[in-house]
């Protein structure tokens, strides 16, 4: 099968010919040490087993952003500013869905005291369905 190159894509990266590169980038917040304590700390209904940090960042939400985010790390930051307070309610919400159990002063700084951005730019749709909105 032919196979061709991805602007942005690392050298070695062969796609082919029907795979769709998606203009996204996919941004993963991996949690820190203070998140990882207000999620024991909050815990309405402790257990003898806290969470840990290799626990909570095992299985992570993945949030599709627009490619030109992830430019370079200004533009990456400037998203992060725009949207960080929409992001963190969705990780709070996650955790615990009583709005009275989360932080009450959600500023830029503590999301990133709590959680380390990690984004991958280039995404190949290898799906052979249509993606579509589950929740639709």
């Amino acid at each position: 099968m032919p196979h061709r190159t991805v602007a942005g894509a690392p050298e070695y990266l062969s796609v082919e010919e029907g795979d769709r590169v998606v203009n996204r980038g996919a941004l993963i917040l991996r949690y820190k040490e203070p998140a990882v304590r207000w999620i024991n700390d909050a815990d309405p209904s402790p257990s003898s087993d806290p969470v840990d940090l290799a626990l909570v960042n095992e299985e992570r939400t993945v949030y599709l952003i627009n490619d030109s985010a992830g430019n370079d790390s200004d533009s990456l930051n400037r998203w992060l500013k725009r949207n960080y307070a929409h992001l963190f309610e969705i990780e709070l919400e996650g955790w615990y869905t009583d709005p009275d159990l989360w932080p009450k002063q959600r500023s830029y700084e503590l999301f990133r005291q709590w959680f380390e951005p990690e984004l991958h730019t280039v995404l190949i749709d290898l799906g052979d369905t249509a993606i579509f909105d589950d929740e639709a």
